[in-house]
């Protein structure tokens, strides 16, 4: 059993997402105490924004590339190694202006390759990063869920679908600028859910 956490906050410390993720985590291990688990912190280790030296290298037949071309693949190449491996996976995600952190974004185009995580077909597109279970924990200052401006589940149901990631559950913690009263009740609310998905 591997279980890869990813942790989007641009803050490593005092994150209330990886704070939560953290926890799905401890619970998991509860069901699987011998799982290998890898933590990707996408604030110590952000990655290279997807730009026109990173396509032309990832376009670029891989006995041709430079060694800077090869390098900036390379980079790519270890995320997508670990979300193969991964059978779990934990997504600990703030919003920011109500979208995800850029962290995110550029994390979620590291993994996505043609050929590699997904193919196109006669029938249309086909994930290939299948027979994974993921949660996403989302931390909000404000209270967004089922509602039109919540533009972060829609875009992580569509992308991580479309990687072949359909298994996926949402735990909220909503509310948490709101005042300490309405903070605690997310944050309660949330681990409640953690420990009913966990078990």
């Amino acid at each position: 059993m591997n279980i890869l956490q990813i942790n989007a906050s641009a803050r490593s410390e005092g994150s209330q997402s990886t704070h939560l993720a953290k926890e799905v985590v401890v619970h998991l291990l509860d069901a699987h105490p011998d799982a290998n688990v890898v933590v990707r912190d996408l604030a110590r280790q952000p990655f290279p924004v997807l730009d026109e030296a990173a396509l032309g290298a990832l376009f670029t037949p891989e006995a041709q590339r430079t060694p800077e071309q090869a390098a900036r693949v390379a980079i790519d190449d270890a995320a997508i190694a670990e979300i193969q491996a991964a059978n779990i996976v934990v997504i600990g995600v703030p919003m920011y202006n109500f979208g995800v952190p850029v962290q995110l974004k550029a994390w979620i185009d590291a993994i996505s390759r043609a050929r590699v995580t997904f193919t196109y077909t006669d029938k249309g597109p086909q994930g290939l990063l299948t027979g994974k279970k993921v949660y996403v924990v989302l931390a909000r200052g404000g209270l967004y869920r089922d509602t039109a401006a919540d533009s972060q589940v829609p875009y992580l149901r569509t992308v991580l679908g479309f990687l072949g990631m359909s298994d996926v559950e949402f735990i909220y913690a909503e509310g948490l600028a709101m005042g300490e009263e309405a903070a605690q009740k997310a944050l309660a609310e949330a681990r409640k859910d953690i420990k009913a998905i966990a078990a």
